[in-house]
Order: structure tokens, then sequence, then C-alpha cells
């Protein structure tokens, strides 16, 4: 999940450059009810880690899923588990691998633990990363398309529109 999702887009986030850009999972504990040689079996699966790429070279694994930042919170200032900053403009594709243990329990037999972990990677999502930077000028894009803004992106068609 992103902080700022593009509104009817909520696969694409929007952030500016150089800004603590926030995401988080949607996590939960899965359970699963399956027939095991004729005996109900019920499954646990919880996560235990979150393998973040943020697809500008920057790694991150932590243990927490991550949360929104409070309202008021400065997003150059307050830092999250999951946040990262971004130095350069441009869409990153962000890949999220959550690991889980897994347990089951057959009866009244108590939950028995499951060998191994199971990773499992979530869709991947785009941050769309933008510079903001302020001029007076007196010459439109049209008429002088060498002028200062006139290969913004902001005059380009974000990708969110292009599909």
């Amino acid at each position: 999940m992103f902080e700022s999702p593009v509104e009817g887009h909520e696969e694409y986030g929007i952030a500016l450059i150089r800004q603590r850009v926030n995401q988080w999972a949607d996590s939960q504990v899965h359970m699963l009810d399956t027939t095991v040689l004729g005996t109900v079996v019920e499954v646990r699966a919880t996560p235990i880690e979150y393998q973040w790429n943020y697809g500008d070279g920057n790694h991150r694994t932590t243990s927490h899923a991550g949360d929104a930042r409070p309202d008021d919170a400065d997003p150059y200032e307050y830092r999250t588990y999951t946040d990262n900053i971004y130095e350069e403009t441009g869409n990153y594709e962000v890949n999220l691998t959550t690991v889980y243990t897994g347990e089951f329990r057959y009866g009244d037999s108590g939950w028995i633990p499951i060998s191994g972990v199971a990773s499992v990677p979530s869709e991947p999502k785009i941050n769309s990363i933008w510079k903001r930077e302020t001029r007076n000028v007196s010459a439109d894009c049209i008429e002088h398309p060498e002028g200062w803004a006139c290969d913004s992106p902001f005059l380009k068609t974000p990708p969110w529109e292009e599909e």
C-alpha cells in the first residue's frame, strides 16, 4: 500500500524526489482448512519477514509490515519501517516478498511447526517520483517549445494514463 496512491490506480504511488516515500504491506495470518487422509487439518501461515526491493537499488528486510505515517508527520523527516528516499525522478517498480512460517494441527493436537518457510512475492507496484521547481516564465510551450519546463514530466502523460 502507498501513502500517496494515485486515485483510481492503486498500483501507483506518487511522491517527490528526496522525500521519504512510505509504503507498507497489508499483512495478516492466513488460515486454511484441508483434509489429509480423511482427517481435517488446520494450517496457519504467519508472516515473519518482509523483503522490499524499491527499484532504485535499495533493499530492506524487516520483521515489521510497516504502517501509515501520522497525518501531521513531515515526509522529509519522519521515518517509518518501510520508507525509501529516491534520489532521481522516474518510475520505480517496488517488489515485496513476504516470508511465512507455517504450523498445522488436527483434532486436539495443538499447533505443530512445519519445517522451512514460504516466500510469497506480491504483485509489483510503481512509485512515480517527481521533482518540484518553480520559476516565473513569460512564454508558453506551444510558441516556444525550447522554453524552460517545456520538456517537464508534468507535460508528459503519467504512466497510469498510458494504459
